[in-house]
């Protein structure tokens, strides 16, 4: 399998913040046959000045105060997750001769439970709270591998960097976040401001309503929300809607008791179904389900609640029905439970879990004789290291690594069965990790 192309460390860069000089016209590639907006309705026609870039606070996008954020919907009628972290390491990026510092955000999207496109954005805040975009390195997979990049770019490489969110936007202002004619396109007009939105635990005003023209001349709504950024995205049928967002759902609280109890139920689920001890598993699955009964009608996102009641319903059949598919059944319940704990753990901490959870995809995959599966887990797992991989100690790093490394080598290889002993092994070294 081929790796991925970018990473945390491939991005590492030494922060240097720098400015450009404001005033000077932004150069606009022409757009043919687009209904676009006259030059007159736009905000993001003057070049901005980048004292502090990495400072990203506007409220309706506040990236640099966004550790962690969870995505849900539908995409072609399967379900679609997305988990968008901010990285710890700036890029520097070049641009009209100024080399500004930039924040990392990495985009990774699921389609039907399967690694579906990766994405690192780069953005920074302008001297007067415009939030610019510098461009993106794009994966997207199908059937475990990346089949292309498409929609990569990099401003001063490409083409201009663009404004992705003005300081104070009002109606009818139009801006655009990509504008590269021909090859990514994206035209934004504002068409309403102080939306009232119905958030993860109740009511939020000042909600932005935008429409985004694209290449093709369709048209997709977006919502976005203060502290939040973009909240809401639909079109062609198509939705994507946040669920879960921290520092700003998080609580200075332990995790609760029966959450705990559903995360280590579900996964005493997953070893008995693997050693095809259905009774146990059964038992478990009891303990999980009074688990979510104590928590089902307490202060729950309002997105992932019906996902969890879903996935433990499916869970209790298929292990009722002694189903060898339970596994990944309780693997996903398992999964649920880490996003729920999200506001009351670190995020490294979260995440750390949930790379235990993609090693023990990986074993099941194998085990499965799967190959692509197993390719596209160990995809998932190298993403969720690039969160992680600094706030480990140098000999835990070192450790996972190699791991990695040997699974690498030994899917490579085809030796599925010794790729499911490693997953195994892997997964051990994490559980230790996570509970130390």
């Amino acid at each position: 399998m081929r790796r991925h192309q970018v990473s945390t460390l491939a991005l590492a860069t030494v922060l240097a913040a720098g400015g450009c000089a404001g005033g000077q016209q932004i150069s606009q590639p022409a757009v043919e046959s687009l209904p676009v907006a006259a030059e007159s309705e736009r905000v993001d026609l003057t070049m901005p000045a980048f004292s502090n870039p990495t400072d990203i606070t506007n409220p309706l996008f506040p990236v640099s105060r966004q550790a962690s954020v969870l995505l849900v919907g539908t995409v072609d009628d399967l379900p679609f997750r997305t988990e968008v972290t901010l990285l710890p390491v700036p890029r520097i990026i070049e641009w009209e001769g100024k080399q500004v510092a930039t924040l990392v955000s990495q985009y990774v999207a699921f389609l039907d439970g399967r690694l579906h496109e990766v994405a690192y954005d780069f953005y920074a805040q302008a001297d007067d709270g415009s939030v610019w975009y510098f461009g993106e390195d794009v994966f997207n997979f199908a059937d475990g591998a990346i089949v292309d990049t498409h929609g990569t770019w990099i401003a001063g490489t490409d083409g201009q960097a663009a404004m992705i969110m003005p300081a104070d936007p009002q109606v009818g202002v139009v801006y655009r976040p990509e504008n590269i004619p021909g090859f990514v396109f994206e035209e934004v007009t504002v068409t309403a401001v102080d939306e009232p939105l119905d958030g993860p635990f109740g009511p939020i005003e000042g909600g932005l309503l935008i429409e985004e023209l694209h290449m093709d001349g369709a048209i997709e709504e977006k919502y976005f929300a203060p502290g939040y950024g973009e909240f809401s995205t639909s079109g062609g049928g198509d939705t994507e809607a946040l669920a879960l967002a921290v520092p700003t759902d998080a609580v200075d609280e332990p995790v609760p008791e029966a959450l705990a109890t559903l995360e280590a139920g579900a996964l005493d689920v997953l070893g008995a179904v693997e050693a095809e001890e259905w009774e146990a598993a059964s038992g478990s699955v009891d303990e999980v389900t009074a688990a979510w009964d104590g928590i089902a009608t307490g202060d729950v996102p309002a997105l992932i609640g019906p996902l969890m009641t879903d996935a433990l319903a499916t869970l209790v059949d298929s292990v009722s029905a002694e189903d060898g598919a339970a596994a990944h059944h309780a693997i996903e319940v398992a999964r649920l439970s880490l996003d729920l704990q999200l506001r009351h753990r670190p995020v490294a901490d979260v995440d750390l879990a949930r790379s235990g959870l993609w090693a023990a995809q990986v074993r099941l995959d194998a085990n499965a004789e799967d190959a692509a599966a197993v390719n596209g887990d160990l995809f998932a797992l190298d993403y969720v290291r690039d969160r992680i991989l600094q706030t480990l100690d140098a000999a835990d790093a070192t450790r996972i690594n190699v791991m990695l490394e040997e699974i690498q080598g030994l899917v490579n290889d085809g030796d599925l069965p010794a790729v499911a002993d490693a997953a195994a092994e892997l997964r051990d070294v994490v559980t230790e990790l996570t509970e130390g």
